[in-house]
């Protein structure tokens, strides 16, 4: 009987491995990116084609390698990191595995140009599906280019799983903004299509904050900064004012090394607890350096999960810290205690003694005896004389009031009382009244029992289905604005907009100016506010994060749920009576009032019988 079990061939292994080290464009970044920072490069360059489909390039002024060094580093679990089991505890670097660029070369073509300082010639190496192509000699600058083209040329199915080029886009632009933000120090120029994206010179870290997410990011910073035994924390949080319903701008840096962590984020939102609208997420960008002996960061395949020592105690350190920052900036509520300027001493009675007062006391002064200035006072006043009765007062009057009431005089108009309009039964029909539970609920009477509305869903459901005609039929309606507004986003939000600014004209914004970090808008939809134009636009962006349908239909629809979302009435908002009738009304009319536009029912209907059965003994 044969062997069943094989070993698999090294081409096989690779492209097994880069299912886990590549998904998408954006890991290859994130791998090249890493090594020319470990390489000790100043200034480095992201080219890319086509989202990072048809190119990666990274080019690098860092060390370099020799031809031996070249030829080993896309084999497998090759690697100038690590050198013993005890390493992995005591890291000082990014890309450790040693499975990248061999995974990389499986699934790909690549071309690596690389040459030392202290060589004369440098090394230039053609590589595709893990096969050398060709290996030669070249005058080369000082550095490494590396060049990913075709990316899962071999793997089709893989690359049927790409997103379109605009998600791919973003997930790349996220890889290298959390490289830069890593290292400020460094210069990275970012070139998409052959346009130039970012131009980040070295710089302290407050202004690659800025000159990544550039808008009015200065003005929203507050700097935090805490050095104990167990950490060091520095880095800048956002003003309560400017948070966003969406998480993008929340970074943390371990070592300098960008990760995800729940329970840190946790500990940032205690900091903020109480100054945050609901809903909202503050911006922040903290660098924490701990020592490499007390975290493991590998717990994960793509190393953005740490595992800490002592997470208690950096989860406490860190609250307190940014607590502390807030208030020492005034940024959060403190008891103040301000005097009243009105009630300060005068000036010119500033040196002045008070005086004491003196008391006059008469002591002729009888309050029993007569006061003769009074009867002086009085004389001119004669006392009515009683009447003999009451009757008196009123003789006479009877005369007058019949004088005034005569016929000849004044006619009076009769007025018909007549009988209701409708009739009782009628009356029962068409008064039906409303009743709000819990500023939640609706309850409205029908015939066969009643019917229970949520207020929020079934908003939501109106507003969804005038906001898809509005966008399918091309005749929104705009409010011009008096001011335009100035909105202000970050190079991904921006994108977006643009991206998605044809559907936002049919729903009736109006787009004044278009610039690269903010939008001006003159004219916003009709059931709009002008306060409520930023949080529409927030939450359209944050649903939207994960990349925008292709299809105009898929896409309006998205906008149309996430205008209805933002727009809708709240929980715990109070209704009157007219709005509540608008409201049933409203969703009644709709062409699908069953559910709301997330599949969820905007109303339950309970019969007599069902009440009837909860009586029953």
């Amino acid at each position: 009987m044969s062997s069943i079990i094989q070993l698999l061939p090294d081409h096989v292994a690779n492209q097994i491995a880069a299912g886990e080290v590549v998904q998408r464009p954006a890991s290859v970044v994130k791998e090249l990116l890493e090594n020319a920072v470990d390489a000790k490069a100043t200034d480095i360059k992201l080219i890319i084609k086509d989202a990072g489909k048809s190119l990666v390039q990274v080019i690098d002024n860092g060390l370099g390698m020799s031809v031996t060094d070249a030829r080993l580093c896309f084999e497998r679990h090759a690697t100038s990191k690590i050198r013993h089991a005890e390493d992995l505890f005591s890291l000082h670097t990014k890309g450790f595995r040693g499975e990248a660029l061999a995974s990389i070369a499986a699934i790909a073509h690549v071309e690596m140009k690389t040459k030392q300082d202290q060589e004369e010639l440098g090394t230039h190496l053609i590589i595709e599906g893990s096969k050398f192509v060709s290996q030669e000699v070249a005058v080369l600058p000082k550095g490494t280019s590396f060049a990913v083209k075709n990316l899962f040329f071999n793997i089709p199915a893989r690359r049927n799983f790409l997103k379109s080029d605009i998600v791919e886009y973003r997930h790349v632009i996220d890889e290298f903004q959390r490289v830069a933000l890593a290292h400020p120090k460094i210069h990275f120029t970012f070139y998409h299509n052959g346009s130039e994206m970012f131009n980040l010179p070295s710089s302290s870290l407050r202004q690659r904050i800025v000159g990544v997410f550039s808008g009015k990011t200065n003005e929203k910073l507050v700097p935090v900064q805490e050095e104990t035994e167990i950490v060091d924390i520095q880095g800048f949080v956002s003003k309560p004012e400017f948070a966003k319903k969406n998480r993008g701008e929340q970074f943390f840096f371990v070592n300098d090394r960008f990760i995800k962590s729940g329970y840190l984020h946790h500990a940032v939102m205690a900091a903020y607890d109480g100054i945050l609208r609901d809903g909202s997420q503050p911006s922040y960008f903290l660098y924490l350096t701990v020592p490499p002996n007390t975290i493991d960061i590998n717990i994960h395949p793509t190393k953005t999960e740490i595992k800490f020592d002592d997470e208690q105690a950096l989860y406490a350190i860190l609250r307190a810290s940014i607590k502390h920052s807030l208030g020492q900036f005034n940024v959060a509520p403190v008891l103040d205690f301000d005097r009243d300027s009105n009630l300060d001493t005068p000036y010119h009675y500033k040196d002045l003694e008070g005086e004491t007062p003196t008391i006059q006391v008469d002591g002729n002064f009888n309050p029993f005896a007569e006061d003769k200035s009074s009867k002086s006072f009085s004389s001119g006043y004669k006392k009515p004389e009683p009447t003999s009765s009451w009757e008196s007062l009123y003789v006479g009057l009877k005369h007058d009031t019949e004088t005034f009431s005569g016929k000849s005089e004044f006619t009076f108009e009769n007025e018909e009382v007549t009988s209701s309009l409708f009739n009782d039964e009628e009356v029962e029909q068409v008064v039906q009244k409303v009743y709000q539970i819990h500023k939640k609920y609706i309850v409205s009477p029908i015939k066969s029992g009643m019917v229970i509305v949520d207020q929020q869903r079934a908003h939501q459901r109106v507003l969804y289905e005038q906001f898809l005609v509005n966008m399918t039929v091309h005749q929104a309606s705009s409010q011009q604005l008096l001011f335009p507004l100035n909105l202000f986003f970050s190079l991904n939000e921006m994108e977006l907009i643009a991206d998605l600014q044809l559907s936002l004209m049919n729903t009736g914004f109006v787009f004044e100016e278009t610039n690269e970090d903010h939008i001006v808008i003159s004219g916003i939809p009709v059931n709009v506010t002008e306060s409520e134009v930023s949080i529409v636009l927030e939450q359209l962006l944050s649903d939207l994060q994960d990349g925008i349908p292709e299809s105009s239909f898929s896409q309006n629809d998205s906008i149309a749920k996430s205008m209805a979302r933002s727009l809708a009435v709240k929980t715990g908002t109070y209704l009157t009576e007219k709005e509540q009738e608008n409201l049933v009304n409203g969703l009644f009319a709709c062409k699908d009032p069953n559910v709301s536009p997330f599949h969820k029912p905007t109303f339950i209907t309970m019969r007599v019988e069902d009440i009837d059965k909860k009586f029953a003994l």
